[in-house]
């Protein structure tokens, strides 16, 4: 293990478990206590952000992620979100999960687990109109889902919202995913970056920590890390910069620039170190909701509705083993191999302007 992934093992693992519990419990009484953005960037006035209107006023209030991790087609999903926190993401999701899925969420914080757990069948009797709850609340650690309660190989989709920066173990929370995801279940999670490795002055200040600050992982170590247990190819779907105004916040970091970075990561057993090229065409149906017109994979790989675009075979496995296969017709197999696909590992440019778009955030 390299410096900057033994860094991410906060020294004191405990220490700093009690110290997140003592800040997102008790310090924070709402968003507004917050000293930087990384909490709150993006998605207020986004399509997604109409979803969370129902949501108890309580909940929102109460909820510190940094953006709104969720992909398209979650209709039946299993969901787990890691460090629900108050709620807010696991309310939503159970709009979009439906009666034949069930979300779950984990979390470590008493005082947020009650905020969520309050609420629950008041919004699945007037909001959901069920029956009985499609989403429950667990205390546990998310470096032992496990041990939390969730079987291995047992979901479809792990969503995350500025709390893996948080743990003083990610190289467990990432190998934990990988083991309660099905095969061609993804994570799909926003979190805190740097630009750069953090001084440990920086890593074990209380506040920082608590704010996303401390804990946040140089980008390349974290797509390192993602790699060394099992996500092949990790894809950028969306990044923005953070604001720290606070200047004894800015002193500790330095030059060190911040984002909130949204990512996604297959659990498929076929995926290769490099992007490659098999002369596979993939062809988007057009039949996504709300995604009619074009789907956006990641960043870097925006599909158009019914025109033929080539593809890696890394990208050909992620639209056609996972949920995403209905919704595509890909030819070509890897029986011949042309070389390397120059669209590279973790969402690098592909060079063809049709498939090549920026996303944001949400």
């Amino acid at each position: 293990m390299d410096d900057g992934l033994k860094q991410s093992h906060v020294a004191g693992g405990q220490t700093v478990i009690d110290s997140v519990k003592e800040y997102y419990g008790k310090v924070l009484q709402s968003t507004e206590s917050l000293k930087t953005s990384a909490c709150t960037t993006c998605c207020a006035g986004s399509k997604k952000g109409r979803l969370f209107r129902d949501i108890p006023d309580e909940i929102i209030s109460k909820y510190y992620g940094c953006g709104s991790p969720f992909p398209e087609q979650l209709q039946g999903l299993k969901v787990v979100d890691l460090g629900s926190g108050s709620g807010r993401d696991c309310y939503a999701l159970a709009k979009l999960v439906g009666k034949d899925g069930f979300v779950t969420g984990v979390d470590m914080t008493e005082e947020q687990l009650d905020v969520a757990r309050r609420h629950v069948d008041a919004f699945t009797r007037d909001v959901l109109k069920l029956d009985a709850p499609n989403m429950k609340f667990v205390k546990g650690y998310i470096e032992d889902l496990v041990g939390a309660g969730i079987e291995p190989e047992s979901q479809d989709l792990i969503v995350s919202n500025c709390v893996v920066n948080l743990s003083p173990d990610k190289p467990a929370v990432l190998k934990g995913v990988y083991d309660i995801l099905k095969e061609g279940g993804e994570l799909f999670f926003s979190d805190v970056y740097a630009d750069r490795r953090l001084s440990d002055a920086a890593r074990k200040d209380p506040v920082l920590f608590g704010e996303c600050i401390g804990g946040a992982l140089y980008e390349r170590d974290f797509i390192h890390l993602a790699k060394s247990v099992g996500f092949a190819d990790p894809r950028e779907v969306s990044r923005n910069v953070i604001t720290v105004n606070d200047p004894e916040i800015r002193k500790l970091v330095g030059n060190a620039t911040f984002y909130s970075i949204t990512y996604r990561l297959f659990k498929l057993k076929d995926l290769e170190p490099n992007c490659e090229d098999y002369g596979q065409v993939a062809v988007y149906k057009g039949t996504i909701p709300d995604k009619e017109l074009a789907f956006n994979l990641d960043k870097d790989h925006t599909f158009e509705a019914h025109r033929p675009v080539l593809v890696c075979g890394n990208t050909a496995s992620m639209l056609t083993d996972t949920r995403y296969a209905p919704h595509f017709t890909v030819t070509g197999n890897r029986e011949k191999h042309f070389g390397a696909f120059p669209c590279g590992g973790s969402s690098v440019k592909t060079g063809i302007a049709a498939t090549s778009k920026s996303g944001g955030c949400c």
